[in-house]
């Protein structure tokens, strides 16, 4: 049978594919919208957002007898297994870069791998997004991009498809809660590992919905402006203050040593936005999260209104998971620094992960 071992990737928690015949059980989520609009609203990548509704969309056609597969149940699985390729540049075709290797299967009890895994020239990777062995990519691996070269792991379109018609086994119907179940626990023989991907697929398919746009005006439109003005300054772990950016600390999960860059990490940015309106924050996003009158995530993007802050966290109502912090621009839009290798930009609200806001101003 396939099975999954946990492994830490990347400093988040990844999924490794381990290849042996299975006839699929089920898997399924309530139906929900498959385009890729409402994907790239909920903060993806465009080019991951195509990816997952293409995918959404070919699964059945080449599984007969499989429905209800969508793009959020395909997010749901990739954000656990990489975090939507954290980290990776992805080009327009869907090629990732750098490829994502996971470590070693050396059996050492990493991640819960405590048989050694080889693939002929050493100890086996999963690789690409959605984290497949190399051998059971060799098997399975579709081609999604009507090219007459081999399947590509580290292609968002072929990983994509790839792990739709996986999902689909033998033609599950996926919008029974059973198969979804079933579905994912073939992916991964753990219900920790299904209560994780199940959680995610929720949160993707519960995009907060906005409402007519209130013009920021007064100190909201000061904080807005201050942080439009900085678009384009790196990211920098530990960086920025009051003052403008500035060069940060060592070193962040994903390995950036913020004292070679000169710019602003999440908080960073709101402290100096904020700043601008002679409003002073904590320095960490859990701890700015305390700071006004707190908008429960449940409230959507509808409580919301221009200068506002709003959250991201690990374990919803649990204002200590909260792990990112931006600035709402207005009309689903935010103010951010999101992550190594990336600028300071203005981006669509995540759903993932969102923990409500809170109105300073």
């Amino acid at each position: 049978m396939r099975k999954l071992f946990w492994l830490a990737v990347m400093g988040i928690t990844a999924m490794f594919l381990m290849v042996l015949p299975l006839g699929l059980a089920a898997g399924g989520s309530a139906t929900a919208d498959t385009s890729s609009t409402a994907a790239e609203t909920a903060g993806l990548n465009p080019v991951l957002a195509q990816a997952y509704q293409q995918a959404a969309t070919r699964a059945p056609q080449l599984v007969p007898g499989c429905t209800g597969m969508t793009w959020q149940i395909l997010a749901g699985v990739a954000q656990v297994e990489s975090n939507q390729a954290a980290g990776r540049s992805i080009a327009a075709d869907g090629e990732i870069t750098p490829p994502i290797i996971g470590p070693a299967l050396d059996g050492s009890g990493t991640g819960g791998n405590t048989t050694a895994l080889h693939d002929g020239t050493g100890y086996a990777h999963a690789l690409g997004p959605f984290q497949f062995m190399p051998a059971t990519w060799a098997a399975e691996g579709l081609n999604a991009r009507g090219t007459t070269t081999a399947p590509d792991v580290q292609n968002a379109f072929d990983a994509a498809l790839t792990a739709a018609v996986y999902l689909c086994g033998k033609g599950r119907d996926l919008t029974q809660a059973t198969q979804l179940h079933d579905a994912l626990y073939s992916y991964n023989h753990s219900e920790a590992y299904v209560v994780q991907v199940q959680a995610a697929i929720t949160q993707f398919q519960q995009l907060p919905t906005t409402t007519a746009t209130v013009p920021a005006s007064g100190r909201a439109a000061v904080v807005i402006a201050a942080a439009l003005a900085e678009r384009g300054i790196p990211y920098s772990w530990g960086g920025g203050n009051a003052h403008g950016p500035t060069r940060g600390i060592c070193c962040s999960q994903g390995g950036q040593d913020g004292r070679t860059v000169v710019g602003f990490d999440c908080s960073g940015l709101t402290l100096y936005a904020y700043a601008q309106a002679g409003v002073t924050l904590p320095r960490l996003a859990a701890d700015q999260a305390a700071v006004g009158r707190r908008i429960p995530a449940s409230a959507g993007l509808a409580a919301l209104r221009p200068g506002d802050l709003i959250f991201f966290g690990l374990i919803p109502g649990d204002d200590a998971s909260i792990y990112h912090v931006a600035i709402y621009e207005g009309g689903g839009m935010m103010l951010e620094a999101p992550r190594p290798s990336e600028n300071v930009k203005s981006a669509p609200v995540w759903s993932y992960d969102y923990a409500g806001g809170a109105a300073i101003l």
